[in-house]
């Protein structure tokens, strides 16, 4: 369903005492880094909905949401139209493509597509 939240990510500044923090809160089981040389710690909070825990100079900044879509490249494109920005598309290899926006007023948010194929 386009629209959808199906990620979210959160910037810390500690990445341990997040971790203790959600997994305390919700008792979400928090992974170690999921990327060989990149501490991206994930974890499922249902069913189509997970997140992760990520390193970041930004913490504080607010959680990025990441809402799926049908068509990438016509969100990207629709994004613009309606006067927000819109990253071009990265690859996620074997998982999809996301690209990072943000809206009319600023507010940060990024778009993704499940594609296996995406290299």
């Amino acid at each position: 369903m386009a629209g959808k939240f199906v990620h979210f990510e959160v910037p810390a500044g500690d990445a341990d005492r997040a971790s203790g923090f959600w997994s305390g809160l919700f008792g979400w089981s928090i992974g170690g880094s999921a990327m060989e040389g990149f501490d991206y710690r994930m974890f499922q909070v249902e069913e189509g909905v997970g997140g992760a825990i990520m390193p970041s100079d930004k913490a504080g900044s607010g959680l990025i949401v990441y809402m799926d879509t049908d068509d990438i490249g016509a969100s990207i494109a629709k994004v613009r139209e309606l006067g927000g920005t819109a990253d071009d598309r990265q690859p996620v290899p074997t998982h999809g493509w996301f690209a990072a926006c943000k809206d009319t007023e600023g507010n940060p948010f990024s778009l993704w597509q499940a594609d296996q194929n995406a290299a």
